[in-house]
């Protein structure tokens, strides 16, 4: 159970035009410009006035083009470039952006992020990911994406090389001695010389320590695979659970594994999304919602759902229950997908609809004393640390929420009334960590050099 002044952390999920499946389709929004610095700038001012502690940026490396509908929500810019005008946009909100560990190297993502964190002075993040998409893999020259086993493996071993690549270089290494020309203490540049099953980085990064140390670390899976890489070395998790029993089951089992990686339970965030509809009273909240249900296709639900599951649908009776799918090597998401499926015995189109609609979120329609009372109450049964808000329409959404909502947490003593850091890691209250090579239990880059 959360102590009584306790608050909670919460990010800000950007996601094209909003998190309904249909939202591009709503009256109120304007598809002339698909990626735009205007919509972004309306984003993360509504967010930072909100005193939330990131925009949080999904990322992809396909497009489904079978139904036309289903495609507009696969249109992503690319989320660490998406940053850098964050970046610039904002004074403290945390910017966090998705990069894939599956068609990336870890030299390339560490310098990125440790650029984008001191543009930001201390607020970016890395949502970790295993790519799960075959359409993904074949734009990146390969016939099928590796087991599901094997991109855990390269992720953790991806991971820690680029935090030694970010500790390669010590807090105190610079030093600018003009008098001398002396630009930093080789003893404290540190080489890596690592060689592993996946890569192989001599470093030392060419970007001194950035201001948060390391940025911060996001991790969204919730398999057995993806909780242990979590617990051994994410700052946040981003899970996905409807049911708040089962998300106080995966929040203990996930702060269970933190002491075998010598964790403590508040080193670790546990952030579920949260998609809104928002009403001055509840049915004006219910027909909001309804507004958005009459804008998805039902064809498009079930295109949407055979993406999830990596299976092709389109050949299944809509108003039959999901046929027998092959779940081995498959993502969490698609098994939580199936198991809700034989418990619920829902159709085809009705699970389409279902998860066209928020993902496998949480959903919560009501008035904004409503919406705060489910928040309150997972975040005081000990359900998340806080949550990820998916506005169903942006950038209106966000507005929304914080005009209408924002307020009631801060009433009730559940959230800031400004923020009291500067960095990412501060809003979180997260640890800053000191680099891995300060007690010298690696070569440095002197000795190294003059072998």
């Amino acid at each position: 159970m959360k102590q009584l002044n306790e608050q909670m952390n919460l990010g800000a999920f950007v996601f094209t035009f909003g998190h309904h499946f249909a939202a591009w389709r709503h009256p109120d929004t304007d598809t002339n410009e698909v990626i735009s610095l205007d919509y972004y700038r309306e984003v993360a001012a509504s967010a930072e006035r909100g005193k939330l502690d990131m925009l949080f940026l999904a990322d992809s490396g396909s497009i489904p083009l079978s139904d036309a509908e289903s495609s507009a929500r696969f249109v992503y810019p690319e989320s660490t470039a998406v940053l850098g005008a964050f970046a610039a946009m904002t004074t403290k909100i945390g910017l966090a952006a998705t990069v894939s560990t599956t068609f990336n190297d870890p030299y390339n993502v560490a310098r990125r992020f440790s650029t984008l964190d001191h543009l930001s002075k201390g607020r970016a993040a890395w949502n970790v990911v295993t790519s799960t998409k075959e359409g993904d893999a074949l734009n990146y020259s390969m016939e099928k994406l590796p087991e599901h086993g094997l991109r855990y493996e390269r992720a953790k071993e991806f991971l820690d090389v680029a935090n030694a690549l970010w500790d390669s270089w010590e807090d105190d290494a610079l030093m600018w001695d003009k008098q001398d020309g002396i630009f930093a203490d080789k003893e404290k540049v540190h080489l890596l010389s690592h060689s592993g099953k996946a890569f192989s980085v001599l470093g030392p990064l060419n970007i001194p320590r950035s201001p948060q140390g390391r940025p911060v670390i996001i991790q969204a899976g919730t398999s057995p695979a993806g909780s242990r890489f979590a617990a051994s070395g994410a700052d946040v998790v981003f899970t996905a659970c409807e049911d708040k029993e089962e998300a106080i089951s995966f929040y203990k089992h996930v702060k269970g594994l933190l002491p075998e990686f010598g964790r403590e339970a508040g080193d670790v965030k546990i952030m579920p999304g949260l998609m809104f509809f928002v009403g001055a009273t509840e049915a004006e909240a219910k027909a909001n919602e309804e507004q958005f249900y009459d804008l998805i296709m039902p064809t498009a639900g079930v295109t949407y759902l055979s993406r999830m599951l990596n299976t092709d649908l389109s050949g299944c009776s809509l108003d039959e229950e999901l046929p027998e799918i092959e779940l081995e090597g498959n993502t969490s998401r698609a098994k939580l997908i199936v198991e809700m499926a034989r418990k619920t015995k829902q159709t085809v189109r009705e699970l389409g609809m279902h998860y066209a609609v928020a993902r496998g979120h949480m959903k919560v329609t009501g008035t904004p004393e409503q919406i705060a009372d489910v928040m309150e109450d997972w975040f005081r049964s000990g359900a998340c640390d806080g949550f990820n808000i998916m506005p169903p329409l942006l950038p209106g959404g966000m507005a929304e929420f914080v005009d209408q909502v924002i307020p009631v947490l801060q009433r009730r003593g559940l959230f800031r009334t400004e923020y009291t850091g500067n960095t990412l890691r501060e809003h979180l209250g997260l640890k800053r960590p000191n680099s891995q090579f300060a007690a010298g239990e690696t070569r440095s880059m002197q000795e190294e050099v003059t072998k």
